[in-house]
């Protein structure tokens, strides 16, 4: 059952001045798979595969944190060494695999659920393998072990193409079933498929949430527009070392044409 009373994270604090973005990376499915064709979106690692990634963080002295977590930290100066983690679409084997993982390497994590599909299927995938959506439940024991929850929209829509009052749905309805499910108001949003305008962008912002989650938003990038660094089952130390180094030269040439 949801908790007696609400309450909230401590809140997002935005910065006066515009700065660098900080390094998140987005995972979506957890799970064994051996061909590639049963995975034709690349949105699947292995549990070996997530631990190799997590292994390297730390050889860096990296940690994975929740992307509410690392911008507190960001905020107290105490930002050194995090990265954000995010896993989209809420998939029932976060709760198998994934989380067991993050507990053992110390790490946290964003999870973007969608609380209009709850224990359902990925229907918005049409070539993908059905995947199992988190029931109510799932997502409350995600909760109490310490991860974030985010929200996602309420069924996985371009938000782009919806008309005003579908938007607000989207958004402030979605917040508002996530604080009924778990009994805290989420501070994160996550764009579903990524695809933002500065409308969109406007109305997140609107509906209180402290920050939210795009993949690559261009000029539009800020806290409500946080790009984000796709993590595949392909990604060994080298290549996440390459997809580090490429996120600072972005910040470093949006610093540049601010």
């Amino acid at each position: 059952m949801p908790a007696d009373t609400d309450t909230a994270p401590a809140a997002v604090v935005v910065p006066a001045r515009r700065t660098a973005s900080p390094w998140v990376l987005m995972y979506h499915s957890v799970a064994e798979f051996t061909d590639p064709a049963e995975d034709p979106y690349g949105i699947t690692v292995t549990p070996l595969a997530l631990e190799a990634q997590l292994l390297w963080l730390r050889s860096r002295g990296l940690r994975g944190v929740s992307v509410g977590e690392l911008l507190r930290a960001r905020a107290a100066g105490r930002g050194a060494g995090l990265v954000g983690l995010t896993f989209d679409d809420g998939y029932t084997d976060f709760l198998t695999h994934a989380l067991p993982l993050l507990q053992r390497h110390d790490c946290t994590a964003t999870l973007f659920v969608l609380p209009g599909r709850l224990g359902v299927h990925n229907v918005w995938d049409p070539l993908g393998p059905r995947k199992s959506l988190l029931t109510a439940e799932g997502i409350r024991e995600v909760a109490a072990a310490g991860q974030e929850i985010g929200s996602h929209g309420l069924l996985h829509q371009d938000l782009t193409a919806t008309a005003d009052d579908v938007l607000q749905q989207e958004l402030r309805g979605s917040r508002d079933l996530l604080r009924e499910l778990t009994g805290t108001l989420p501070e994160g949003f996550c764009y579903p498929y990524g695809h933002l305008d500065a409308r969109v962008v406007d109305a997140t912002r609107a509906a209180g949430y402290g920050y939210a989650c795009a993949i690559d938003p261009g000029r539009l990038a800020g806290p409500h527009a946080l790009p984000r660094t796709h993590v595949s089952q392909a990604d060994s130390g080298t290549r996440l070392r390459v997809k580090q180094v490429r996120h600072r030269v972005r910040e470093l040439r949006r610093a540049v044409h601010r």
